[in-house]
């Protein structure tokens, strides 16, 4: 199993932000997400929105970190990006 995060470099809400995707399948990133303590919520179409304060926690759970150009090219390369503005 191997899921990938983004460093927390993107803006939102007075925080900062990684993005956390699978290049396996929507179940192993909603599994991984669930066990680092992930809200449903934090799912956004093909990731899940991770505040800096807990990237360590994800990092330390075994997520790899990726630069964010290559986490697109891999979600996009497993068929699994769904960009805005498509249907789900």
């Amino acid at each position: 199993m191997t899921v990938y995060i983004d460093p927390p470099t993107w803006p939102g809400h007075g925080r900062m932000w990684s993005h956390l995707v699978s290049d396996v399948s929507f179940e192993e990133l909603h599994a991984f997400a669930a066990s680092i303590g992930c809200p449903p919520r934090a799912f956004e179409r093909d990731h899940y929105d991770v505040p800096s304060h807990r990237y360590a926690d994800a990092i330390a759970a075994g997520a790899v970190e990726i630069g964010s150009k290559e986490l697109v090219r891999r979600l996009t390369g497993a068929g699994l990006r769904r960009p805005k503005g498509r249907s789900v």
